[in-house]
């Protein structure tokens, strides 16, 4: 199970990375430009799923970047094989496709961050910051038709109430992760600890059985346990 702490990592050390791309230039240009940042490490490369998820296995990174579409396995099948080896890890999808079904898709099998390919170093940078520290990020672009999907499936069966429950506690935290806050503000607005924040969150996922923030939001909302707007 992914949780919202991420894998323990001694302070000051590097985020470990690992690139899993088909296409070799995009991949070692990408590895090359991570490399630059002073706490980002790369830590391997792989042209294909089979392979990263082989990879991931073997050096235990921090977070995954992953292309969708890619030979023999797909980035999908890929993310959903690298959670179940190495739970810790964090997956950021990054990929030309902006097709709502690869998203969902992705969120589904416990990807914490969805880019498109023409996100800058930097924000690429910033996202595998971010996700190793538990939070989630996805492409402007990509986030608007996440929210149309909640919309969606807010709709109907209005009188359908859910069989699991949350405590009053983990519903407003998981109201505020809706609205995109990440763990310290979340903390900030409740006066409460970020650590306990993200006690909540890992509580959340735990009971829904799901893998990431986003994962939990959509359950959510198609469960009518939130309204949007």
């Amino acid at each position: 199970m992914d949780t919202a702490s991420g894998p323990l990592r001694t302070e000051g050390e590097p985020i470990r990375v690992v690139v899993v791309d088909d296409q070799e230039l995009f991949r070692r240009g990408l590895t090359m430009l991570l490399a630059s940042e002073t706490d980002l490490e790369v830590v391997g490369e792989a042209g294909d799923g089979i392979e990263g998820t082989a990879l991931a296995e073997t050096s235990a990174p921090d977070v995954v970047l992953l292309d969708v579409r890619m030979p023999r396995r797909s980035g999908i099948e890929a993310c959903r094989a690298i959670k179940e080896a190495v739970p810790t890890a964090k997956i950021i999808m990054l990929t030309v496709s902006d097709e709502e079904g690869d998203l969902y898709e992705a969120v589904k099998s416990g990807a914490s961050g969805y880019l498109l390919k023409d996100s800058s170093i930097e924000e690429v940078a910033q996202a595998v910051r971010v996700v190793s520290d538990g939070q989630s990020l996805i492409s402007p672009s990509m986030a608007v038709k996440l929210i149309d999907e909640f919309k969606q499936m807010s709709k109907p069966d209005r009188d359908h109430v859910p069989g699991l429950r949350l405590t009053e506690r983990e519903l407003e935290v998981l109201r505020h992760v809706a609205t995109g806050m990440n763990n310290r503000e979340i903390a900030k607005v409740l006066f409460i600890s970020e650590n306990t924040v993200k006690n909540h969150v890992r509580n959340i996922l735990e009971k829904l059985q799901l893998h990431s923030r986003m994962e939990a939001v959509m359950y959510a909302v198609k469960e009518k346990l939130l309204d949007l707007p």
